[in-house]
């Protein structure tokens, strides 16, 4: 696999659009069509709004008031005759409100704005001047004046052709009621065809840019995803090339490299692991040759021993009359010696065994082991005289037999390094972090100095001379690799003054630590 991965310093890939280039051209693409189509329809809009504007507030009203002149150019010459005959001023009155109702209605024609209209207006102008000048004023001035009224004929020839030229703009203003109409849903119709238009290019310019995102991006995703995945599945040989955008191919291009990464570091790690394995292999054997070692310390070095130990006792039971008092010193001291060996052997054992055996941890009541260190301590307790004070202790996942060699270790302690006093030794717990109890093992001894906190927990480190204090120096040293093989820890407590407290911590009983 080696021999196909390549160097992580190529350049990058090149060419290609990058996917930013291609996101603003689409916006804008789909910007410019939004606008043109929003323009074309407010346009259209526009003019159907001003189309029908025009028919019903233009058109319509001047209609209306054209109807209205007429019918108040009806009252005045009705009113006229009315006032001829009777010579009674009441009968002027639709007179005069037919001057004024035809002004407002003239100005509301006016407003049209039309040629055709306003011709068809200075015709009816003309002749309604006509007719009042002519008759309508003179007939009125003669029935004040009580002088003759001038014919009634030529009046009437007049008001007909009022009547005549105002039929004809009634005819032109219909006319162009009929072109607004025409021109109303003439717009309309643009308005409809326009708004299908623009719907119809915004649509095929968003399908189009649907069409070019799934060609141009979801495509090569797609791609790079699915060759991604077989890189995740195993086949780091497979090697990742991406099409598409510019972001695209540098990402497959730095996918690739990451690949190519790790398959130089998988044969790195398979080169470590062969290198492990022949180390373990190695470290094998040689627990191997230290088990072998053990068995012959625990057997054919204690045997010779015990021969020293007994023969200079026997020499010392069955010569001693003959020897003087030297002699028998350096046959103590050879006992003495011999005796130290084995128990330096027996510690030693224990020492190394820690963790190499095949006890499981349980569940198991921590008073329970401390009862049991008690018990091996029995003779060193009565011949002081200490005290052992237990608190409420929870239960612990253990190994049985290793956690109460902690114990002892630790109480055994606290009566060799007895004050002058009588020891009084106290163990407690109390919760601790990450689901552990926090042990402490207290008492009133001659306590450590703050500066031996961490020397006293390794191995043959003494703080006293051995015709004072006898061992081998491995107690607290295999406390603490048995109180570590459970996944705790352990410390002297140097806040603590007056005696040794020392603290040690062990899983909860529901924990899983292995």
């Amino acid at each position: 696999m080696r021999s196909g991965s390549q160097s992580g310093t190529d350049n990058g890939p090149a060419g290609g659009r990058s996917l930013r280039r291609w996101s603003v051209l689409i916006s804008a693409v789909l910007v410019v069509i939004l606008l043109g189509a929003f323009a074309v329809v407010l346009s259209a809009i526009g003019d159907l709004s001003r189309a029908r504007s025009r028919l019903l507030d233009v058109v319509g009203p001047a209609v209306v008031s054209a109807q209205q002149w007429g019918s108040d150019l009806v009252d005045q010459e009705t009113g006229v005759r009315g006032f001829i005959l009777s010579r009674d001023e009441a009968f002027l009155g639709p007179y005069a409100d037919g001057l004024i109702g035809q002004e407002v209605a003239r100005a509301a024609i006016v407003a049209m704005g039309s040629p055709e209209v306003d011709a068809g207006l200075a015709a009816v102008d003309a002749a309604v001047a006509t007719w009042r000048d002519g008759y309508a004023e003179p007939a009125i001035d003669a029935v004040r004046a009580g002088t003759d009224v001038p014919g009634d004929s030529a009046g009437k020839r007049q008001f007909d052709a009022v009547r005549a030229a105002l039929s004809v703009l009634r005819d032109e203003m219909a006319d162009q009621r009929a072109d607004g109409r025409t021109a109303l849903n003439d717009a309309a119709t643009r308005m409809a065809v326009t708004c299908i238009i623009a719907l119809g290019v915004v649509l095929i310019a968003v399908c189009a840019c649907v069409v070019a995102v799934h060609m141009h991006v979801v495509r090569p995703l797609s791609t790079l995803r699915g060759q991604v995945g077989r890189v995740s599945s195993g086949e780091f040989g497979h090697t990742v090339a991406a099409t598409g955008p510019q972001e695209l191919l540098e990402l497959g291009h730095g996918v690739d490299i990451m690949r190519r990464r790790i398959v130089d570091e998988l044969d790195h790690a398979r080169d470590r692991n062969t290198a492990l394995d022949a180390a373990t292999e190695d470290l094998r054997r040689s627990n191997a040759e230290l088990e072998q070692f053990a068995y012959v310390a625990s057997h054919d070095l204690q045997e010779p021993l015990r021969k020293i130990a007994s023969f200079c006792q026997l020499l010392e039971q069955r010569y001693g009359d003959r020897l003087d008092d030297r002699a028998t010193q350096y046959i103590a001291f050879a006992v003495d010696g011999a005796k130290r060996m084995q128990v330096l052997i027996n510690d030693l054992l224990a020492f190394s065994r820690v963790g190499r055996n095949d006890d499981k941890k349980v569940v198991v009541a921590a008073a329970d082991l401390v009862d049991a260190a008690r018990h091996n301590l029995a003779e060193a307790l009565d011949s002081s005289g200490a005290r052992v004070e237990v608190g409420d202790l929870p239960a612990v996942r253990a190994v049985p037999g290793l956690v109460t060699a902690v114990f002892q270790n630790l109480i055994g302690n606290a009566v060799k390094f007895r004050a002058a006093q009588t020891p009084v030794v106290r163990v407690d717990a109390e919760p601790g972090e990450d689901d552990t109890w926090v042990f402490s093992v207290s008492d009133n001894g001659i306590g450590i100095e703050q500066r031996y906190a961490e020397r006293v927990f390794v191995i043959f480190q003494r703080l006293h001379p051995k015709d004072r204090y006898p061992g081998t120096g491995i107690g607290l040293a295999l406390c603490r690799k048995i109180v570590e093989f459970h996944g705790g820890r352990i410390w002297l407590d140097t806040d603590v003054t007056g005696g040794t407290t020392v603290r040690f911590t062990l899983p909860k009983a529901h924990a899983t630590v292995g």
